[in-house]
């Protein structure tokens, strides 16, 4: 199941509670940045003058970098065991959808704390 398919399925159902959606997931990255460690470790070699060398193993790593609203930053990544099957458009949609998976988490909680929040009693500004 897609996370879209799921949410279909939710609102078929009528479930209307506070909760996070894909959109509102999506909403919440501010931008997202791809790279292979290869590209890392050349990059880093190149910059730290060093002679060790980007392994070709290294070019088969992806990684997504999704930076959010916040500032905060989550990654994912994704690995091709054989080189003749590497893609860098699909390795750069799987290492997303990677990073994405964690942001529910995240999401989750801050809706939960708002939630919380709403069923504390306010406090005057004396306490």
């Amino acid at each position: 199941m897609t996370d879209q398919s799921i949410e279909k399925e939710i609102q078929a159902k009528g479930l209307t509670a506070p909760r996070i959606t894909p959109d509102d997931l999506k909403a919440n990255i501010a931008s997202e940045h791809y790279f292979t460690a290869a590209r890392a470790v050349f990059t880093h070699e190149t910059i730290a003058g060093s002679d060790v060398p980007a392994y070709n193993a290294l070019g088969l790593l992806t990684f997504c970098v999704l930076v959010l609203r916040n500032g905060f930053t989550v990654t994912g990544e994704s690995s091709c065991a054989s080189p003749e099957n590497f893609d860098a458009e699909i390795g750069r949609k799987i290492a997303r959808q990677n990073a994405e998976q964690k942001i529910w988490p995240l999401m989750g909680y801050e809706l939960k704390e708002r939630l919380h929040q709403m069923t504390l009693p306010a406090q005057s500004p004396t306490e």
